[in-house]
């Protein structure tokens, strides 16, 4: 039986002026997973959330969440999703604990409700011993996590994550992934975008990477590593060996490299199986003693790294080049409807 598809976008375009933000995107998330949505600056990730939210019309092309249109029924889709975008949305002025019982209160849950709810997530956050203290007071992972907790008020089937842990320490970061899990445990479906590979590894079920508006690769995270095939072969010889480098050649994919010490060789090779018991094979039949040897399987920065051409950038983050205009573009009225009760 074919699962339940919480998300859909099916050839969606976006532009802005003469720049193509979309040329026709396709992906789908279906219900309880996590499709993580990867891609270099401007490749077009906001753009897409912003469709799917209902912060900006598409120029073409469908999107649909819980099987709701998202242009012919926006307040619909807006009930069934909690946004945590890129920048915490949040009054400064206000306690923890008042920043979410006032989410809980616009969105018509009733101040019980809200302050039962609000309590909750608190203590699924660790922000018990803060929650009565003026947000402008906390840290940043604090403040992120305080953001992630207000896009939970309402129990949200479908979850859009923009980014959710730029700027945050290493434990600030593994306490929002638990989170995140605990919400897949819980049925709930989750967009992730994010500036870090590892993150997606760790979440992710299904990985889409874009570039220049367009899809140019999907499938899990082991699926892509294992198209990829780019492995990395270093070599540690118990010393310098001139039939080294021409006993491994043959086995590798481009140039060997010989470390200053003339110990250390590396090189790119195809991830197959049993590639260390050909090269320790064929070093031994050339009278090379080796000391070790070691495969490195590739990461997601090296698929991003083939397929983009470059890396996510580490620092900066921030609305897509080509999204310029879209915050400006709702002020303005080209969503073509009112857009309060979304968080992002």
């Amino acid at each position: 039986m074919r699962p339940e598809l919480m998300i859909e976008a099916e050839g969606l375009t976006k532009r802005y002026g003469k720049t193509v933000a979309l040329a026709g995107v396709d992906f789908s998330v279906p219900a309880g997973t996590i499709l993580g949505l990867l891609g270099p600056n401007g490749a077009g990730k906001t753009t897409a959330v912003r469709i799917l939210t209902t912060l900006a019309l598409p120029d073409g092309g469908r999107g649909t969440v819980a099987g709701i249109d998202v242009v012919s029924h926006p307040g619909e889709v807006r009930r069934h999703i909690g946004v945590a975008a890129q920048d915490a949305t949040l009054d400064h002025l206000l306690t923890g604990r008042q920043n979410l019982v006032m989410i809980g209160e616009l969105s018509d849950m009733g101040r019980a409700a809200s302050r039962e709810r609000a309590a909750q997530l608190l203590a699924q956050f660790e922000l018990t011993d803060a929650a009565d203290r003026v947000v402008k007071g906390y840290s940043g992972g604090m403040r992120r996590r305080l953001d992630l907790a207000g896009s939970l008020m309402t129990r949200p089937p479908v979850l859009f994550l923009d980014e959710p842990t730029t700027g945050l320490d290493p434990t600030s970061r593994q306490r929002v992934w638990e989170a995140i899990r605990e919400l897949i445990g819980e049925g709930v479906t989750v967009l992730l975008t994010t500036q870090y590979l590892e993150e997606a590894d760790a979440l992710a079920n299904r990985i889409v990477v874009v570039d220049h508006g367009r899809v140019i690769a999907e499938g899990t995270p082991l699926e892509l590593k294992e198209a990829s095939r780019s492995a990395h072969l270093e070599v540690t010889l118990a010393q310098p060996h001139p039939d080294a480098v021409g006993a491994i050649a043959p086995l590798v994919s481009g140039r060997v490299s010989v470390g200053d010490d003339g110990r250390r060789l590396s090189a790119a090779v195809d991830a197959s199986t049993g590639l260390a018991t050909a090269v320790v094979r064929a070093l031994d039949a050339s009278g090379v003693l080796v000391d070790n040897i070691e495969v490195r399987q590739p990461s997601l920065d090296d698929v991003f790294f083939s397929l983009t051409g470059g890396h996510i950038e580490e620092e900066g983050g921030g609305i897509d080049p080509g999204d310029a205009n879209a915050a400006r573009s709702a002020v303005d009225g080209d969503s073509g409807h009112k857009l309060e009760g979304v968080r992002s």
